[in-house]
């Protein structure tokens, strides 16, 4: 009886280590298709002034260069906090010059927090890796080959993944057909 339960153990243990991740680039400059996912439009109406929003020095890295859009010129994504309500968040600015904005206060990907204070991990995930949200309805883990191949989320682009460094929750923010989308880890 005991064998099941320091399976399950082992994969959950096993499922936190970060292992096909890329390095990453830190700055310490300030700032002048699957029906699980959730899906949100690029949005470009949420402005913040250079002022209101910082840097974060919480979080090392703090930055990354991605091709989140696939146009073939380097995205930037910093982790910054807003001044005013301290919340945490992600500002990308978009090779095109275009921003987005995840946290700070605003819901993210309609995920049920708005503030990315939890980030311990903050790594560029590669285009043509393969994801799949790896939690069911019931809250539970599942591993690779419990999920059907037509649920399993290959990277179109460059993708950003945010995970809690000690609870081991997370996910995978990619952009795909003018939307950002969200792939739930652990």
């Amino acid at each position: 009886m005991r064998l099941p339960y320091l399976i399950a153990l082992l994969l959950i243990i096993t499922s936190c280590k970060n292992t096909n991740k890329t390095p990453l680039v830190a700055d310490n400059n300030t700032l002048s298709n699957s029906p699980a996912e959730t899906v949100q439009p690029l949005q470009t109406s949420i402005t913040y002034e250079k002022d209101t929003i910082t840097l974060s020095t919480k979080h090392n890295p703090n930055f990354i260069i991605a091709d989140l859009d696939g146009d073939n010129h380097p995205d930037s994504v910093k982790l910054v906090q807003h001044i005013a309500n301290k919340k945490f968040g992600l500002l990308i600015k978009f090779g095109n010059n275009t921003t987005a904005t995840f946290g700070l206060g605003q819901d993210v990907l309609q995920q049920g927090f708005d503030d990315l204070d939890w980030v311990g991990v903050f790594e560029k995930a590669n285009k043509g890796d393969v994801y799949y949200n790896n939690v069911n309805d019931d809250g539970e883990i599942m591993s690779e080959e419990q999920v059907p191949e037509k649920d399993k989320i290959k990277l179109p682009h460059d993708a950003i993944f945010i995970h809690a460094a000690e609870s081991c929750g997370g996910g995978i923010i990619y952009f795909n057909t003018g939307k950002f989308n969200w792939i739930q880890q652990e």
